[in-house]
């Protein structure tokens, strides 16, 4: 069994709890020790918090908004780019019908400016919804007459058939253990000499 992830971040719990931090600040009444205890948060970030109170009041105490990098690509250049996904390769100016991800970071640089590494683009591909296809592998050379006369005529007579070959075995002890034929009867075994 899998560990469960942990749960992802409440940025509003967590600027309420800081704005709850800040009344109480403002009220005075308690110590920063037992304002930690009350929010059930560490010492260290009730007296970060009171830093910040103090040098910008409750709006020193509003939060960041998100977590992590902006991305670089917003909705509208999102969607200018699986329209030219969506095109083919070949309406991209390349000359098979096939996306690579070097191919997809060239045409999201082309139509909206921004450079991507190619080994960044499949995580673009992957919000989108796009998926990894294969192309099935063929010969150009492929010839389906000869193919059908492989299969039907060469194939049958190359194959090895079940007791096809003729009667032995690999084992040098019992040579034609395995293809003799079963007898009616259990075989006697001798009865060992004393000495």
């Amino acid at each position: 069994m899998a560990a469960p992830l942990p749960p992802r971040r409440d940025f509003q719990q967590l600027e309420h709890r800081r704005k709850q931090a800040g009344r109480l600040f403002a009220a005075g009444k308690l110590t920063l020790s037992a304002i930690s205890r009350q929010l059930k948060v560490s010492r260290q970030s009730v007296s970060r918090w009171y830093a910040d109170w103090k040098s910008g009041g409750m709006r020193a105490l509003d939060g960041a908004g998100r977590a992590g990098r902006k991305p670089k690509l917003d909705a509208p250049q999102l969607r200018q780019v699986e329209q030219a996904l969506r095109k083919g390769a070949r309406a991209n100016g390349f000359d098979t019908d096939l996306w690579t991800l070097p191919r997809v970071a060239l045409v999201i640089e082309r139509l909206t400016g921004v450079h991507y590494h190619p080994g960044h683009v499949w995580k673009i591909l992957g919000a989108m919804d796009w998926s990894l296809q294969r192309p099935a592998k063929q010969a150009r050379e492929r010839d389906p007459a000869k193919v059908a006369h492989w299969v039907n005529e060469r194939w049958p007579a190359a194959k090895k058939t079940l007791g096809g070959g003729r009667p032995g075995s690999s084992s040098r002890a019992k040579a034609a253990f395995r293809s003799a034929p079963a007898s009616a009867e259990p075989a006697r075994r001798r009865a060992k000499r004393r000495s």
